[in-house]
């Protein structure tokens, strides 16, 4: 927790906002995307579904296949709990809504599945496309698909399978959008990173969470970003997003949201 709290008063000194940004490409992404305040349809059923998962008193018995939990101390957690207390917050959820829909992707995969908060608003924002999500604890699993179901999310395909051994399967030639959310941890993370990085193409995107985790976490986000192909890199702080464009010199930006 010392770290993060030092690491976020460092990122707050170099920070900038859109006006720092002189990169036609960033600066457009942050003022169409980013900075949308508009109120969209979708968000309706988003909340709908937190309300939802707010609600369910089910206790799960939860595998953690990756760092663990800094907020629970037992491995048995109420649906309603884990949704409160973990998972994507209401201004990330918004914010990853509105990249899928900026940058319209077909091909969408997510690690880390957990209730499947960040998941229904990917599967909004992209109908006509294909999400696979991975999620390696079976119940959460579980409760998720039963969620997807409910909310009739047809364009979901969830995965109940620890990371590397879906990625070893995984048939897709090309990503356009990844979200890795699970794991916090280093070689993990890296190896995730070097199983994907031969799936890009010039326009794919890949979002990196808690990136500031640890000191470890933090060193695996600046392993990624200095890969040869990766062109652009923005760091928010909660999120590292690297995008592989080989028109841009590479670059590397700061931006508080």
């Amino acid at each position: 927790m010392v770290y993060q709290a030092l690491s976020y008063m460092k990122f707050l000194r170099q920070a900038k906002n859109k006006h720092g940004v002189h990169s036609p490409f960033v600066y457009k992404l942050v003022t169409e995307c980013f900075n949308d305040r508009q109120q969209k349809l979708d968000y309706r059923i988003l909340r709908q579904h937190k309300k939802a998962l707010k609600k369910d008193k089910t206790l799960l018995e939860v595998t953690d296949f990756g760092a663990g939990s800094r907020i629970f101390t037992s491995n048995k957690r109420m649906v309603k709990a884990i949704a409160k207390r973990a998972g994507i917050p209401k201004k990330r959820q918004r914010l990853l809504y509105r990249m899928v829909t900026y940058f319209h992707p077909k091909t969408i995969l997510e690690l880390g599945t957990s209730l499947g908060k960040s998941t229904l608003a990917m599967a909004l924002a992209a109908p006509g496309s294909t999400i696979n999500t991975v999620e390696g604890c079976p119940e959460t699993a579980k409760t998720a698909a039963a969620y997807f179901k409910e909310f009739d999310m047809e364009n979901i395909n969830i995965h109940n399978q620890p990371f590397q051994e879906f990625l070893q399967q995984y048939s897709e030639e090309t990503i356009d959008f990844a979200f890795i959310d699970g794991g916090h941890d280093k070689d993990q993370t890296l190896d995730i990173f070097q199983e994907l990085v031969n799936k890009t193409h010039n326009d794919s995107v890949f979002i990196f969470d808690d990136i500031y985790w640890s000191r470890e976490m933090t060193a695996a986000w600046k392993e990624i970003i200095g890969h040869p192909s990766v062109t652009v890199s923005i760091d928010t702080y909660q999120w590292g997003i690297v995008f592989f464009r080989k028109e841009q010199q590479k670059q590397h930006f700061t931006i508080r949201l």
